[in-house]
């Protein structure tokens, strides 16, 4: 039997932990070792990057981490493959080399281009009614340019936007000679890249039950041993932080999905067909995963400038505080009546204990966050307009900072256009220029149908206790979109939550949810239910106004919420 690829990550976002890369080469035999360094907040912030320096638009961290193990991954014989190319794949390959030539290392370096569609933004009709033409506009390439990369023999790809399964499924599909079309192979190696893409969250980071596996050591990061048929195991390497087992591999399956049909470039995933199971310390197999053909449509990434915004934070102590705030409210409202703001939003954070013991236990936030096109009006004639309450508004006024400038904000949407009309073109260390061909058209593939409802549901008498004594939950964003994946810990914890959390359930724990479209999908083999909230997080990370902009902490809200648990499944 062949024996397996043993894929690694170092990064799962620009500014992970700088030291993984090091780290990953030295702790074990790798024969990939893959970083993720884009997100949809990170394609504006290169973009804005871009305006002020054209050869610029890549992630500086991936170059700085190579000049201290380049070499390191040469003399490892360890292939790297990463999105750090940004929206200027072809300009890191080229930093690369030149690294690589003043440090005397012998490596060939390939790089994959073709997501950038922002030349042919009008063309495609990708301008906004509201913002124009947009600044970013980066097509989700899929594994096939890397593919391409890999069997010409280089030892480092960097790619642009590529989905991130496709930095685990490219180097799987060219060890393993995969054709477009092995669906379920391509299936695995997608679900094998969704639980590496996001690096310690899968080793007990950001992991509902973190207490049970706290350890002084930093979470490991994430290694998949990938078989011939997709298949694989979750490990990391010996003596790492974290752990990895079937509930915290659950947790990153759920992260930012939506519905149990995963649509990707390479290969419509069925989440619902996954199966887990441990298969020793630290290692959880990952099997059955079935795939359908992608749709014949490939998703865009936007990101347009909004305008700017600003935001004040008003420290509200000891007595009658919705009275204090209702007063800054008031007085703000009479500051803006020359120059309004198109958008203003308050948020008040917390509540004062009572008979507080310390000055922290008396304290509630307000926050005030405005929005405009103009940036003087939500500049300093906002910030300063707040400030200068400080003798005249509620006692005990202070804030959390002085005044300060606005900032600027872009705005994410996706859009979709025809497989073909995206021009996915791997360039190889020799500097060939291959041709990806794009995805065959099929018809939309009809979704699955809703599972059944969980049998032989727990009765009996019930103790009001929070939701998170029987259920974790991972949620996060998508765009403007959030999502909260809950799972249940036990088989008879499972038959009653399958019922028990329903979208109108959801609503009543959340109340923020309820002017929102909130869809849940059944994942009966996860034992888990996911929503998706649609539009609660705005117009994006940088345009939203909420507290928790990324909805990251949305499902620790939810557990925390007290609901009637049959005792039974305590």
């Amino acid at each position: 039997m062949s024996q397996p690829l043993r894929v690694g990550n170092a990064s799962g976002f620009y500014g992970d932990r700088f030291s993984a890369v090091r780290e990953m080469l030295e702790g074990g035999p790798l024969d990939v070792l893959t970083g993720d360094y884009l997100a949809e907040l990170t394609m504006l912030i290169l973009g804005r990057g871009r305006m002020k320096d054209p050869d610029a638009g890549y992630a500086t961290t991936f170059l700085r981490q190579m000049e201290e193990s380049l070499g390191l991954a040469v003399e490892r014989g360890t292939t790297i493959v990463a999105n750090a190319g940004g929206l200027n794949p072809r300009g890191l390959a080229d930093r690369l080399r030149e690294l690589a030539s003043r440090l005397g290392i012998d490596v060939r370096i390939a790089h994959v281009e073709g997501d950038d569609l922002l030349p042919r933004a009008k063309e495609l009709g990708l301008a906004d009614a509201r913002y124009g033409q947009p600044l970013t506009a980066n097509a989700y390439l899929g594994a096939w340019g890397i593919v391409e990369c890999l069997k010409s023999g280089a030892d480092v790809v960097v790619t642009g936007r590529v989905t991130d399964a496709s930095l685990v499924a490219g180097p799987a599909a060219a060890r393993f000679g995969w054709a477009r079309d092995d669906w379920d192979a391509l299936a695995g190696a997608t679900v094998a890249g969704h639980v590496l893409e996001c690096g310690a969250q899968t080793t007990g980071g950001n992991y509902a039950f973190f207490q049970e596996i706290y350890n002084v050591k930093a979470p490991g990061f994430p290694i998949a041993e990938i078989h011939p048929d997709g298949s694989c195991v979750i490990t990391k390497h010996d003596e790492t932080g974290g752990a990895v087992t079937v509930e915290t591999v659950t947790a990153q399956l759920l992260y930012e999905i939506g519905g149990p049909s995963y649509a990707g470039p390479d290969v419509t995933t069925r989440f619902d067909s996954i199966a887990l199971a441990q298969d020793g310390p630290d290692r959880v197999r990952i099997s059955g995963v079935q795939g359908v053909p992608p749709p014949p449509s490939t998703k865009v990434c936007l990101n347009h400038l909004g305008g700017h915004r600003n935001e004040m934070t008003f420290v509200l102590t000891g007595l009658d505080i919705d009275a204090k705030a209702e007063l800054a409210r008031a007085q703000m409202e009479e500051a803006f009546a020359e120059a309004r703001p198109a958008r203003v939003e308050w948020t008040l954070i917390g509540a004062p204990a009572p008979d507080p013991a310390t000055q922290g236990e008396a304290t509630a936030l307000l926050r005030c966050a405005v929005l405009d096109p103009d940036p003087e009006k939500v500049g300093r004639a906002f910030s300063g307009a707040v400030v200068e309450l400080a003798l005249a508004g509620y006692p005990g006024f202070t804030m959390t900072s002085p005044p300060g400038k606005s900032a600027p904000y872009g705005v994410y949407t996706p859009a979709y256009v025809p497989n073909d009309v995206v021009e996915h073109v791997a360039v190889t260390h020799e500097g060939d220029r291959v041709a990806v061909p794009a995805a065959p058209a099929v018809r939309d593939l009809e979704a699955p149908a809703e599972p059944p409802p969980a049998e032989d549901v727990p009765t009996g008498a019930t103790v009001r206790a929070p939701l998170g004594r029987v259920a974790g939950a991972r949620s996060g964003d998508k765009g403007g979109d959030a999502n909260i994946g809950v799972w249940a810990r036990t088989d008879a914890q499972w038959r009653w939550l399958e019922p028990f959390l329903t979208t109108e359930r959801l609503r009543a724990l959340l109340p923020e949810t309820r002017e929102h479209t909130v869809r849940r999908h059944a994942l009966p083999n996860l034992r888990a239910v996911n929503f998706v909230v649609e539009g609660l997080l705005q117009e994006g990370v940088s345009a939203s106004t909420r507290f928790d902009p990324q909805g990251k902490a949305l499902g620790e809200w939810l557990r925390s919420r007290l609901v009637d648990i049959p005792e039974a499944v305590l």
